[in-house]
């Protein structure tokens, strides 16, 4: 009776150990420089840009909320931000078109400007969609962070900021992921642009 749960404690402990050893040896000095980059968006009305796949794509639209709502303590406060996977029905009619590989891109090719931040989340970093997001964000001129896990991908040598937990683990790529949100969002709140 006993030996199924013990089985299934183990596995739970199992996992918590793994994430906390990613969490106890990563350096956060890229999430410091992301969150930085953030507040001038915010200072200065630029557009920030979130995009994923999958899990990764219900954090992007997790962490857009809580950029455009959470951070703000006054009416009107807080980031432009936009979630590309957000829109199924632009998503279902860009990969029918043109192509699931150039969802984001050509979204962005619409809506972004030069001095935008684009941030990237993906497990693998390889996912075509999300490469060609990061090609596009370069031609335009915007500042690219890529939040990976794996070995990073091809996104880590194309992004301007990879911020990297090399744990081959889909999940736990993924809480990081949100985790590394929160502490931004956290930190935006108690740092707002011109102390406000």
């Amino acid at each position: 009776m006993n030996a199924p749960i013990l089985r299934t404690g183990a596995s739970f402990s199992a996992y918590a150990q793994r994430l906390q050893h990613v969490l106890g040896n990563s350096d956060w000095t890229n999430v410091h420089r992301l969150a930085e980059d953030l507040r001038d968006c915010w200072k200065n009305k630029r557009q920030v840009f979130l995009c994923g796949n999958g899990g990764s794509a219900g954090n992007a639209v997790h962490l857009a909320n809580d950029f455009l709502y959470g951070i703000s303590k006054t009416h009107g406060s807080g980031l432009r931000v936009t979630a590309l996977p957000a829109n199924s029905a632009v998503i279902t009619c860009l990969a029918n078109d043109e192509g699931y590989d150039r969802i984001f891109s050509l979204q962005l090719a619409v809506q972004a400007q030069r001095g935008d931040v684009l941030i990237v989340l993906s497990g693998s970093g390889n996912s075509p969609n999300i490469l060609n997001a990061l090609e596009e964000a370069r031609t335009i001129g915007m500042r690219t962070y890529a939040i990976l896990g794996y070995t990073g991908g091809q996104a880590k040598a194309m992004t301007d900021v990879a911020i990297h937990f090399a744990i081959d683990d889909m999940q736990i790529s993924e809480d990081m992921q949100l985790v590394v949100g929160h502490m931004v969002m956290q930190w935006l709140y108690a740092n707002p642009p011109g102390g406000d």
